[in-house]
């Protein structure tokens, strides 16, 4: 073997997984366990994995228990030529710590004399257990770890495989991340996608969250998503009581599998919570496990389990915090009641926890625990619920004590007066040559929505120029938090804060919204292919500029820094900001609408700095709907039966025309057929047809229209079967009482600027979309002046640069006005 050596304490699901993969990528691999059994199984047929369908497979790792480990060479136990040789380490050097969290003491007191001075013992169980394990070996050689794995000992030596998982590696505390964390990472590569960061704590706040919903289900003997499912209420309630802890703590939550956290953040929009739970339970049922390691450990195994032990840490930062969690509390008594008598498991349980979670008047004192069976309500924990506190209402646009973006809350004039907004331009101009630079090296990055490494390069690219232009995180209260997308790019999330007085309430902003940030909008990816750059980069001729990317959007993001930079240079206010930017919005945000709608659910307004139309901002935009039609007809040989099919493609063209008269442009309604094939051969009377189609709607009666129509879709061939599928991409952006005070401010804020700023209407969607369907108001088309966008002929001027940029800085200071 070669490799680094790994002492894994604890062989179970979790151990059990990443000893087996280690080992098979060839590092030498011990194994402590003090299941005598499972342990002898292990040196007499290895270490076994279970893969489904019959598929085993099996490695040979060094396996002790704790007393035989000091003796080297077990002599009990298993066929002896099986473990003859086995040497236990005299030293411990990397250790994963995988035991059960209420073992952890007992573990540590067994690992510290045993740890080489310059070992580490990494944390691969569930909870908080870090600080426990520093007690015994110092924080220097603790290193965190977020494990989620749906793996299970199914018998003395065997581990089932749960399928892909999440694994992230880092520094407690959030320190960055170590060249020690580093080699772990590219060790458990063996196991899979592993992850190292700086922010460990985000996923072991998240995880607790996604926790309580599966010690939630646990309460009853049935299927975890089907659970989750019929008991919505209680899971988002457990939740948030988990991140509202999270949140005092001040810790950053984070994704993973197909758990989204920010999702399950107070604040959040229902419809947001609930398509989010829709996907998490989709991805739960395809997981070969249907019940939690709790459930098992209660039904089946018939031993206590450790929630109870590492929710004790969330309960003690509860109180702590004064933060009441009465589900959570009646989740865990209602577990510590099945210890003791398994057969009292019952949906029944979980009724009792909806109804705690929508109760009026729940118990609030932060220690305040409801009893389950006391009438208060059994317990169940659910996972991440943004779901608001007990007694909120599910189906309420938003939670009861979270402001209204509304009118009221929006400022109305200017804060800067004439001669301010000028030395405002004035600067900006002063730096217009530094604004083209940065622009330029932007657009160097080439950045296609279809290349993720191209995406990476740019998205690294832009964190370290917004380090340099506007601080780095943990610099003036700057925060940044990185959400990793599968297939997309990353979205990164810069929060920068306040800087001068912020409105109270009477003063233009409505009691409450003052807390509350400006969100800066803006994508970095491009629907410019990889290689682009090559035969057309940059150019700048004079006043214009041209180059890929450079009205859609490179130059609105150029001039949002800039805007915040001159205000900062010259003294004046400027409101809390958050910059989000995402790497999909070209490929219509599939992996970022909900996270940009969470977020925006926790801001004042937005502003999204798309190009504008013809220097106009853009108060209204079209909604976006893809959609498929598809017919199934008969196949039969054209020349020898002609009459025994029926013609898929002759069907799909009276349907195409039927769907063509659904167009209605007095009402900004337009359905565009853009792709229609089908057949297989000219004497074949063909079988299918497909039809893809694009339809805009400027106003949510006519999208209720058109959903009626397709719903209606019926064939003219009864021999044949016709179906549509698809949905709205983007939601309508209609002119809002909101929206248009926005542009009434911009036009203020533009005129001592010598600016006659106007308004459109477009047709093109943009990620405003689903933040105004949100009900936070939008300022769109805030970015470049110019004109030809996913064209050869797109560019934008340096003049439009200064210019918007200024204006936006009038903007942004009047939201501390």
């Amino acid at each position: 073997m070669s490799g680094d050596a790994y002492t894994v304490v604890g062989a179970g699901a979790i151990g059990g997984t990443i000893a087996h993969s280690l080992a098979r990528a060839g590092h030498p691999v011990t194994v402590v366990d003090s299941d005598a059994e499972h342990v002898a199984a292990i040196r007499a047929h290895g270490l076994t994995v279970d893969h489904g369908g019959g598929r085993f497979a099996a490695v040979r790792v060094s396996a002790f228990t704790p007393g035989e480990f000091d003796a080297g060479d077990p002599e009990s136990g298993g066929d002896g030529d099986s473990h003859r040789g086995l040497v236990a380490p005299r030293r411990l050097s990397r250790v994963l710590l995988a035991v059960k969290a209420q073992a952890t003491g007992d573990a540590m007191r067994w690992i510290a004399p045993r740890l080489g001075p310059d070992g580490y013992v990494v944390s691969v169980q569930n909870g908080f257990n870090e600080a426990l394990i520093a007690e015994h070996v110092g924080p220097e050689r603790t290193v965190a770890a977020f494990v989620n794995i749906f793996a299970d000992v199914t018998g003395p030596g065997v581990v089932r495989d749960g399928g892909p998982g999440a694994f992230v590696v880092g520094e407690p505390g959030g320190a960055p991340v170590s060249p020690r964390v580093r080699s772990l990472v590219e060790d458990l590569q063996a196991w899979g996608p592993a992850l190292a960061t700086d922010n460990v704590e985000g996923y072991l706040w998240a995880k607790a969250g996604f926790g309580a919903m599966l010690a939630a289900t646990s309460l009853a003997d049935a299927a975890m998503a089907d659970l989750i499912d019929r008991h919505r209420e209680a899971m988002y309630a457990a939740v948030h009581e988990v991140f509202a802890v999270a949140e005092a703590k001040g810790v950053r939550l984070e994704p993973f599998d197909a758990f989204e956290a920010q999702a399950f953040r107070k604040g959040t929009p229902p419809g947001v919570r609930e398509s989010a739970t829709d996907r998490l339970t989709a991805w739960l049922r395809t997981q070969s496990k249907d019940r939690s390691g709790i459930w098992r450990d209660i039904a089946v195994r018939r031993r206590p389990v450790e929630v109870t032990t590492h929710y004790a840490t969330v309960f003690e930062e509860a109180e702590r915090a004064g933060i009441a969690t009465p589900v959570l509390r009646a989740v865990i008594g209602g577990l510590r009641e099945l210890e003791r008598d398994p057969g009292g498991m019952s949906e029944a349980r979980l009724n009792e926890l909806d109804r705690l979670a929508s109760s009026p008047n729940p118990p609030h004192a932060a220690g305040t625990s409801a009893a389950p069976g006391s009438g208060a309500g059994t317990g169940a924990e659910g996972e991440a619920g943004a779901g608001g506190e007990a007694g909120t209402s599910a189906t309420s646009g938003r939670d009861a004590d979270v402001p209204d973006a509304a009118p009221g809350g929006l400022p109305t004039a200017p804060r800067l007066g004439g001669p301010e907004a000028r030395a405002v331009q004035k600067w900006l101009e002063e730096h217009r040559e530094e604004m083209v630079s940065d622009l330029a090296a932007y657009t160097a990055q080439g950045s296609s929505s279809d290349d993720p490494a191209e995406l990476h390069t740019c998205l690294e690219w832009l964190r370290g120029w917004l380090d340099e232009s506007l601080g780095a995180p943990g610099s003036a209260g700057i925060t940044e938090e990185r959400l990793p997308r599968a297939d997309a790019g990353d979205i990164v999330v810069r929060r920068y804060p306040a800087s001068g007085p912020e409105p109270s309430a009477g003063s233009g902003g409505a009691s409450g919204s003052t807390a509350l940030p400006v969100l800066l909008l803006a994508h970095y990816d491009t629907v410019w292919p990889t290689g682009t750059l090559l035969e057309w980069p940059f150019r700048r001729e004079d006043e214009t500029i041209s180059g890929p990317g450079v009205f859609d959007m490179k130059a609105g993001l150029v001039q949002a820094v800039w805007a915040l930079r001159a205000l900062d240079a010259l003294g004046l206010p400027r409101p809390a900001c958050t910059l989000m930017l995402n790497g999909d919005e070209e490929t219509g945000s599939l992996a970022s609408s909900d996270a940009i709608v969470a977020e925006a659910a926790r801001s004042r307004a937005a502003l999204v700095f798309e190009a504008a139309a013809d220097g106009a901002v853009k108060t209204a935009r079209k909604g976006v709907g893809l959609f498929r039609l598809t017919v199934d007809g008969v196949e039969a040989h054209a020349g020898l039966d002609p009459t025994a099919g029926a013609s898929a493609i002759q069907e799909a063209a009276h349907q195409v025309l039927r769907l063509g008269s659904l167009s209605d442009h007095a009402a900004g309604t337009t359905v565009n057929v853009g792709v229609l094939h089908g057949g297989t051969r000219s004497n074949v009377t063909a079988g299918q047809a497909v039809a893809d189609f694009d339809i805009r709607v400027a106003s949510t009666a006519e999208q209720k229209r058109i959903e009626t129509a397709l719903s209606a879709v019926s064939p003219v061939d009864p021999r044949t079967n016709v179906t549509v599928t698809g949905e709205w991409n983007r939601p309508v952006f209609e002119r809002t009482p909101e929206v248009a005070l926005l542009y009434g401010l911009a036009r203020a804020c533009a005129e001592p600027l010598g600016l006659d700023l106007r308004e459109t209407s477009v047709g093109g969607a943009s990620d405003g979309n689903f933040v105004l369907a949100a009900g936070v108001p939008v300022l769109d088309g805030l970015g470049a002046v110019g004109a030809g966008a996913h064209s050869r002929t797109e560019h934008t001027t340096v003049s439009g640069m200064t210019e918007r940029a200024a204006l936006t800085a009038g903007v942004l200071a009047a939201f501390t006005g």
